[in-house]
Order: structure tokens, then C-alpha cells, then sequence
């Protein structure tokens, strides 16, 4: 569990990046950390990118059916000015952003706001996504989460493509991705 440190609770912005495989929580743990942050009456806004219409057209909505009112962004500087005043800004689906989204997180955090992001660290290949790979590179705090592997139980942080598509972005649930290990993903078959 994340907890806010003390030394960042005055009015000091910083990056906060939740990471893993599918079916891992990201989007669960963004949604606590978000509504805590609402509890603590800071005012809050959430965005997703535009092409993430998976569960609903404007919400984000975790694989357990939670969520929050966002905003979708087509292009990441549009956070910038949506997200002008605000104390929290929350960012779900990261890996599908542009090359920017690194460079308004830097801008956000230094006017003081806590930025927290969510996204897959990896794609189907096991590959790095997209800007993630930056993204953890100027967090402030990294969490990654897991999920359990469906072939044998085990921790689980590969996404395991089991459609045909070979497009690197393909949105999905489990009729397109399992949770996997790494030997039972490395083993690509069914047991």
C-alpha cells in the first residue's frame, strides 16, 4: 500500500506510477489512491487517452466494475490546460499517451501537483510500452502490482496475448489477454 510520505505533504508535487500486467489492479489502485486524495478535500482530476472506450466512453472503470468521472484527452498537453488548479492529477492507460506525457507529468509535478499514473509496463511481447519505460524513470514512487497466473496460480506480470490480432495495441479483456508468470508465458501453451 502506498502511503503519502510526510515529506511531500506540504504542497510539493511528485510522480506516483502504478505498473504490471493486465488484470493486475492498476486501474483499482489509481481509483483508491484517487478517492483518498478526494476524502482529503484535495481537488482532483482523472484522464484517460481518447481511444480507451473499453468499459465506458468518459469514465475510468477498473475490471472489478469501480469508477471515476474522467476526462479523455487525445493529446497529453491537453492535461496541462483541463488540469489547470488542480492539487491531484490521475492518469489511467499511460502506455497508450503520447511522447509528451513525460514532460507535462515534470511540469505538473513542479507547480506542485501530485501526479499519479497508471499503465502496463509491458506490451503482449514482453516488450516495454510505449512511454513507460520514462515514466518510471522520473517517478518519484513505483508500484508494481500483479496479478495470479490463470495456468497455474503463481504471481503473474506478463500479458499473454491469446487473440490472433499482432497489432502492439490492442484493447482487450480476457477474450484477448491472460495473466501469465514467466515460465507459463515463456511455455506458450496450455497445461
Amino acid at each position: 500500500m502506498f502511503v503519502e510520505p510526510l515529506s511531500l505533504q506540504h504542497n510539493k508535487g511528485w510522480i506516483e506510477v502504478i505498473c504490471g500486467s493486465m488484470f493486475s489492479g492498476k486501474t483499482e489502485e489509481l481509483i483508491r489512491r484517487l478517492r483518498r486524495a478526494q476524502i482529503a478535500n484535495r481537488s482532483v482530476e482523472i484522464f484517460k487517452p481518447q481511444i480507451d472506450t473499453r468499459y465506458h466512453e468518459t469514465d475510468v472503470v477498473s475490471h472489478n466494475s469501480n469508477a471515476i468521472r474522467s476526462t479523455p484527452v487525445a493529446h497529453s498537453q491537453n492535461i496541462l490546460l483541463l488540469g489547470s488548479g488542480i492539487q491531484v492529477v490521475g492518469i489511467d492507460e499511460a502506455q497508450f499517451m503520447d511522447d509528451e506525457l513525460p514532460n507535462v507529468c515534470e511540469q505538473l509535478a513542479k507547480s506542485g501537483v501530485r501526479v499519479i499514473i497508471a499503465g502496463l509496463d509491458m506490451d503482449s511481447e514482453g516488450k516495454p510500452f510505449g512511454i513507460m519505460p520514462d515514466l518510471l524513470a522520473i517517478a518519484d514512487y513505483i508500484t508494481k502490482v500483479h496479478a495470479i497466473c490463470v495456468k497455474c496460480g503463481d504471481i503473474a506480470h506478463f500479458s499473454y496475448r491469446i487473440s490472433n490480432n499482432t497489432s502492439q495495441i490492442l484493447l482487450g479483456e480476457m477474450e484477448a489477454y491472460q495473466p501469465r508468470c514467466r515460465s507459463c508465458y515463456y511455455k506458450c501453451e496450455d497445461i
